[in-house]
């Protein structure tokens, strides 16, 4: 079984990145991605030869060393990585690509991006996003974490919880209180190393096990006045304007993970000797499989649609939100039911099948919970 991935949003120049980025995975993330799994990071060598391939920033300004590619070019890409088996390194990359540089790129001074855009894009500066907290995920608003201004310094305080490169970043784009009013919070670069900022533990997860994920710890953190990202008070707006390129690369992901886990199961269940024939030969392996085939092209023509839309400057947070859950629950049916047809092979921890089962539960959790999403989808009517 073989994706046709070109459709009518997609141009040649389109399928060249995809090639590349194909050629890239099998050629530095495959064959070592497992001792990264044992490991519990991506190392850095390998992100930097992202950044020498110009992976590492499509979207940024080409001065510094962005691609100056569209929201469909940034799409093409998420999913050509997502057809990679080891998720850990998918979310690492587009943690850093898509999540947390996007801060910078969107609110950043001149001066900001000067100073760390090119070291993004290059990879030699990895990036994190520090929002969620032990009492607030996808409740951004309900963050504790607090900023006071003291003359020419900002005092950060708390904590951030399952902050993805958490442990191994440089650069961290921090989400603090700044006032009274619920919605009240800025945005703050904050460099690894700064006195009182430390990683409060490294946390094990039941996937994506070469990403390092963290508990962020900010006693009396002192940063720059010019540390702030964008405007004081408004970095709650910032948060949900980036949420929209994080929900359709985490889409991106799910797609990714439901064509390479049927991929591998027509080629298994073809082969797989059962009762006088092969599991194919079963007409409820064939039917389920053409459905499960049927709704991942059609979320994949909602995703395409959405990165287009995004082109176009509309305002799709409604959209968004439809496929982040849509997707978020669409891999974890498809995955599942691809396990269950792979049998006891499929439980074991030798197959790329039982690693997409695990690393795919989280696409229904992180970055906007299902049941979040579909709220915002029902305000919006």
């Amino acid at each position: 079984m073989t994706y046709t991935f070109d459709n009518i949003y997609t141009t040649p120049e389109h399928t060249l990145l995809r090639d590349q980025v194909a050629k890239f995975i099998a050629r530095e993330v495959e064959p070592f991605a497992e001792a990264w799994e044992q490991d519990g990071k991506v190392p850095r060598e390998v992100l930097r030869k992202m950044g020498d391939a110009g992976l590492l920033g499509l979207m940024y300004d080409p001065e510094l060393g962005g691609g100056g590619a569209d929201a469909m070019a940034n799409l093409v890409f998420a999913e050509a990585l997502s057809q990679s088996t080891f998720a850990g390194f998918i979310i690492t990359v587009l943690v850093h690509t898509d999540m947390a540089s996007p801060h910078l790129h969107h609110a950043g001074t001149a001066a900001q991006k000067a100073k760390y855009m090119s070291r993004i894009t290059s990879g030699e500066c990895i990036t994190a996003v520090g929002v969620s907290e032990p009492g607030a995920g996808s409740d951004v608003a309900g963050i504790r974490t607090t900023a006071k201004r003291d003359g020419d310094h900002w005092v950060l305080n708390g904590t951030k919880m399952f902050i993805t490169n958490g442990v191994h970043a440089d650069l961290y784009f921090i989400a603090a209180k700044t006032g009274d009013a619920r919605h009240a919070m800025s945005m703050f670069i904050v460099e690894k190393g700064t006195p009182g900022f430390s990683v409060g533990r490294a946390l094990k997860k039941t996937g994506w096990l070469s990403s390092d994920t963290a508990e962020l710890v900010l006693d009396n953190v002192r940063i720059p006045a010019h540390h702030l990202l964008g405007e004081e008070n408004k970095g709650f707006y910032s948060v949900m304007k980036n949420f929209q390129t994080e929900r359709i690369a985490l889409g991106a992901m799910a797609i990714g993970h439901c064509t390479r886990a049927l991929e591998l199961t027509l080629d298994y269940v073809r082969q797989r000797p059962a009762f006088g024939g092969t599991l194919w030969d079963k007409q409820v392996i064939r039917q389920r499989l053409a459905m499960l085939d049927a709704k991942t092209r059609a979320a994949r023509q909602f995703m395409y649609h959405c990165a287009w839309s995004v082109t176009q400057e509309k305002d799709i947070v409604q959209e968004v939100s439809m496929l982040k859950a849509l997707t978020g629950e669409l891999v974890n049916e498809v995955v599942q039911t691809c396990q269950q047809f792979h049998g006891g092979m499929g439980y074991m921890r030798e197959t790329a099948i039982e690693r997409l089962w695990r690393d795919s539960r989280i696409l229904g959790i992180g970055g906007g919970a299902t049941e979040v999403m579909l709220d915002e989808v029902a305000k919006r009517y």
